[in-house]
């Protein structure tokens, strides 16, 4: 099983594994099984561990993944092929979110299109609706997200300062919760309650903690290929 593991499987994991990956300082991968439960295609289990991974352009602290019950393509792999799943899984884990990360993330495109749709989601006039956000910092507190942006015209000049404040929780395993949520342009400012993302049905979550320049996370997501 060692040579298996060691010669064909971690291998074809790691190659995975950085190919979803724009860079990662460290990752460690242990995977368990017996010689029979390997040769059939069949690992009971995976660890996966990761230090300051970046991907799509966002930014991790430490990511720590468990998977179970995994059935892969071995023979395919051992051939040379690229390694995929044949049944979807559920890997359990944890993930670290810093705020000195998170601001380097801002600019990637996964992000900073999610927080432009959300924010004008939440103002129901067209003030922003020709304009570029440009999202400048991100402070995570206790109790609440900061976020800095601003709008910008074609020519790049400054339409308005955007000040966003919201509290973050769970309303559910798979929901988000943003409440209460500030807004603050230079005409407008806006105070909403109570307002759930849906993160899908691949998602749930058992926990989400706020502390002071970092959050974290604790849940499961089901993973239907490699």
């Amino acid at each position: 099983m060692k040579d298996i593991v060691s010669k064909v499987l971690s291998p074809a994991v790691n190659l995975w594994l950085h190919s979803q990956l724009d860079q990662v300082e460290q990752l460690q991968i242990q995977i368990t099984g017996t010689n029979r439960q390997i040769l059939s295609g069949y690992i009971p289990g995976v660890f996966l561990g990761s230090i300051a991974p970046v991907y799509q352009g966002i930014h991790l602290n430490q990511v720590e993944l468990t998977g179970e019950n995994i059935k892969i393509n071995l023979g395919q792999v051992i051939k040379g092929q690229p390694l995929r799943l044949l049944e979807p899984i559920l890997v359990k884990g944890k993930i670290t979110l810093e705020q000195t990360q998170l601001n380097l993330s801002l600019t990637s495109q996964l992000l900073a299109t999610a927080l432009t749709d959300l924010l004008k989601s939440f103002i129901k006039d067209d003030s922003l609706e020709n304009l570029d956000i440009n999202w400048r910092n991100l402070e995570i507190k206790p109790d609440k997200l900061v976020l800095k942006a601003i709008a910008v015209d074609s020519q790049g000049a400054i339409v308005t300062p955007i000040n966003w404040k919201s509290g973050l929780s769970l309303a559910s395993h798979r929901k988000l919760l943003l409440n209460p949520i500030q807004i603050e342009t230079k005409t407008e400012q806006i105070t909403l309650h109570n307002y759930e993302v849906d993160l899908g049905s691949q998602v749930q979550l058992e926990n989400l903690t706020l502390a002071q320049g970092r959050i974290d996370c604790h849940g499961t997501a089901r993973i239907i290929s490699l």
